[in-house]
């Protein structure tokens, strides 16, 4: 919902978001294979798990940096009404 209050110059940080999950994706990824070469079944789960959110996570942000910028109202437009308010 727009408020009205938003600033004008706000961007997304898609491209500091993809960078980190890359970073994520490969420190899961070690941390997956250390603790199963370990014999740590349990963690190496765990960082498997975290592998797969972060891939679903990088997967989504490469879908909206690909769809490109939207439209964004300027500073004449009125702030929205809230939904089901009369």
């Amino acid at each position: 919902m727009r408020t009205g209050s938003e600033p004008v110059t706000a961007r997304s940080p898609l491209r500091m978001r993809f960078w980190l999950g890359v970073w994520g994706l490969i420190w899961t990824a070690v941390g997956t294979v250390a603790f199963a070469l370990t014999e740590r079944p349990g963690w190496a789960v765990v960082c498997g798990i975290l592998f797969l959110v972060v891939a679903v996570d990088l997967f989504l942000v490469v879908r909206h940096i690909r769809q490109g910028p939207h439209f964004q109202p300027g500073r004449d437009v009125p702030p929205y009404e809230p939904p089901g308010r009369d």
